[in-house]
């Protein structure tokens, strides 16, 4: 398994911020490799994505969510297997410090290939940068959700 942490400074609040990251459906527009994200619910997304050449559908469930602060998930279904947690910390009322940490299971061999090439540390670092050009061009968010998940909590 993989660990991987990347940060970025956005030129927006934190609250911008935040919010356009919970707008999942928003990814493929700067997220290389995402063709579509589905929300199903608040805590769950179905993802398409292709990575290496790879396509690679998953489901992925959000376990802690804290508007300004954090989003943790994690893959329930799928090819792939990974986790993390996007963290948000403002550095003064219009900056904010966007730090992403994944641990990433690679399958198969291109897969670990890739992985050993540095491959997806180097997709999450461009990744960001594009959420930092895209949100920064914007000047503000897409919509927002301001739910707060908590660990362990299951809705029904």
């Amino acid at each position: 398994m993989s660990t991987l942490k990347e940060a970025v400074e956005v030129e927006v609040p934190v609250g911008t911020a935040y919010n356009q990251w919970t707008q999942f459906t928003e990814f493929p527009r700067y997220m290389k490799g995402v063709e579509q994200v589905r929300q199903l619910d608040d805590r769950h997304n179905h993802w398409s994505a292709k990575v290496a050449g790879l396509r690679r559908e998953f489901d992925t469930e959000i376990v802690d969510q804290l508007p300004d602060e954090r989003i943790t998930w994690r893959v329930t279904d799928g090819a792939t297997r990974h986790r993390g947690t996007v963290v948000f910390r403002p550095l003064d009322p219009h900056r904010t410090r966007v730090a992403l940490v994944m641990e990433v299971e690679p399958h198969g061999a291109a897969e670990k290939a890739a992985d050993r090439a540095g491959l997806v540390g180097r997709l999450v670092k461009s990744d960001l940068r594009r959420f930092k050009t895209y949100i920064e061009r914007r000047g503000h968010e897409t919509g927002a959700w301001r739910g707060r998940i908590r660990p362990g909590e299951h809705p029904g």
